[in-house]
């Protein structure tokens, strides 16, 4: 029976590796370390404990210029930028990117989690607006859900994303609340009829749409959201419909009124229509699936439909659809590291396909791979390391354009059924995939157009393998190995495959006598020839193998 119960003991090895994998960016030989110790109850309350961003907001600067922010505080119309917007627009996405792989908890995990189904773009509001939507997510990826959607109905990106910027009493637009019901809550049921979903129908699709009429954008300087700190949009009574809304038999016939024709009346009017989707059972019941297939597996079998996502709907109901009791009972239970039935290593260890992201960011931090500084090495850092290498290179020509999704329901790994995460290897994303090992040890882009252009970071692996601590034996081959396999991938290896590894790729059908006279011999006289070759060699094919491309 799948189980919610908490797992006990302490995780040991390989369970803290899976859930490190599956809830942060950032793996570490020593937080797996750290986590195999403790209990999953003490592991995961460190993992959803938020940490310090590394920058508030990005910098730039022209050159050779000293660093400069251009988003907060806030400016009023027409503000001083010191590039073009276009120019700046990366560099926020650069900034999340780089916070994403210094965080050591889940919240940047979870922020990518909501953006991928509350999605927008880059093109859908200025370099501001969208350092605005991206805190409101890091804001609320612990928090309160039901909450997070009220205040993305006047998030300025959201706003023109969906043209709910465009929806007036007397002209009304139902982008924004079509997907308020298909993506963001209760989801689209199987069809019971004409225009009827089962879970709502094209009615309450055009009454929904009346509810967010006159909500529409605001300067930065001018209106503040007073719980988030962040710029928001505000309403407009004057666009606003005041009409009753009466809505289908699906939500039994409920009719919602303006308590006053005013902001507060438009105010009150949304969180009686926002209580109203909530109160239907069947949209905790999709966010919890959005959970499962996210940090779980994309199959929900019967008995996990029946056993996890029932109570895993029932926690976020009970805690009034906050994040975090949900997450705590999920990475907790036996379920998620497959140890509530008799074989526990054919269901979620090692089930799910890496995105671009954890492919790279988990690389780049097990690697603990040189950044450039953002206040010294400012274009490197965010335009070439990050924006040209990271964001172009790897995650959009492996499939995953961060933070510009093919359309509004985000990226297909995550919802389009039935393969879900196995789009993210296909023949159209390969290259990208197995190009990142090449492009990390040669510090070049590696292929395709300007292919030896500088990367910005080279990764050194003969001084990582000598200081970094995560080859405990470096002069021991078959011990650098295992120790390798143990940590990069989410099963122990056969001892066939550890063979491959070791004497067909490493040693390359020498004796491992002759690495352990290379390494001292290294140690000795810090010329690396003769041990950064099989070591690059090695690190290639294990980045390349099967078993790291999944977690």
């Amino acid at each position: 029976m799948a189980s919610l119960n908490p797992i006990q003991g302490a995780l040991g090895i390989r369970r803290a590796a899976h859930l490190l994998r599956r809830s942060s960016y950032r793996y570490t030989r020593q937080r797996v370390d750290e986590l195999a110790l403790l209990s999953a109850q003490e592991a995961v309350a460190l993992l959803l404990t938020p940490s310090p961003l590394q920058l508030e907001q990005p910098l730039f600067a022209a050159g050779s210029g000293t660093p400069s922010t251009w988003i907060n505080p806030p400016q009023g119309p027409n503000p001083q930028l010191p590039a073009e917007d276009f120019e700046l627009k990366p560099y926020v996405v650069a900034w999340w990117v780089h916070e994403a792989l210094h965080d050591p908890g889940i919240c940047h995990k979870m922020g990518l989690f909501l953006h991928q189904f509350l999605a927008t773009d880059t093109e859908s509001g200025s370099s501001m607006a969208y350092f605005d939507y991206l805190s409101l997510l890091h804001w609320s990826s612990l928090g309160n859900f039901k909450k997070l959607l009220i205040k993305m109905v006047v998030d300025n990106c959201m706003l023109r994303y969906l043209n709910n910027d465009q929806n007036y009493v007397n002209n009304p637009n139902e982008n924004f609340a079509r997907e308020f019901f298909e993506l963001f809550t209760i989801g689209r049921g199987l069809p019971a009829g004409p225009d009827d979903y089962t879970t709502y129908t094209e009615d309450d699709i055009v009454q929904a749409a009346k509810v967010f009429t006159g909500y529409n954008h605001a300067n930065r300087n001018q209106n503040t959201d007073l719980e988030t700190g962040l710029p928001a949009g505000k309403p407009y009574p004057q666009s606003h419909d005041f009409q009753p809304k009466t809505f289908s038999a699906r939500f039994g016939n409920a009719t919602i009124t303006a308590p006053s024709n005013d902001e507060a009346g438009m105010k009150a009017e949304l969180q009686a229509f926002v209580d109203l989707v909530f109160a239907q059972e069947a949209t905790a019941k999709n966010i919890c699936r959005r959970l499962y297939h996210f940090f779980v597996t994309r199959n929900i079998s019967a008995e996990a439909e029946a056993d996890i996502i029932t109570g895993m709907a029932e926690i976020f109901v009970t805690n009034n659809f906050e994040l975090k009791p949900v997450l705590e009972a999920l990475l907790m239970s036996a379920h998620f590291y497959d140890a509530d039935d008799s074989d526990p290593n054919n269901e979620i260890i090692g089930a799910l396909i890496k995105s671009p992201l954890e492919l790279c960011l988990q690389a780049l931090s097990f690697f603990n791979m040189p950044i450039p500084d953002p206040h010294t090495e400012n274009e490197k850092h965010y335009k070439i390391f990050y924006g040209a290498g990271i964001v172009e290179r790897l995650f959009t020509r492996a499939g995953m354009p961060l933070f510009f999704p093919f359309d509004v329901a985000g990226y297909s790994g995550y919802y389009q059924e039935p393969d879900f995460n196995r789009q993210f290897f296909n023949s159209a994303t390969i290259i990208a995939r197995y190009k990142m090992p090449e492009m990390f040890l040669t510090g070049t882009f590696a292929w395709g157009g300007g292919n030896n252009q500088p990367l910005g970071s080279k990764l050194d692996i003969a001084s990582w393998v000598r200081d970094s601590g995560v080859i405990n034996t470096p002069a021991d081959a078959s011990s650098l190995v295992e120790t390798l396999a143990n940590y990069l991938f989410p099963e122990q290896p056969d001892s066939d495959r550890i063979d491959y590894f070791l004497n067909k790729i490493f040693l390359n059908g020498l004796p491992a006598a002759d690495w352990s006279y290379e390494w001292e011999n290294y140690i000795n006289t810090g010329n690396d020839s003769e041990v950064s070759i099989p070591l690059g060699k090695l690190i290639t094919a294990m980045l390349y193998a099967p078993e790291y491309q999944v977690f």
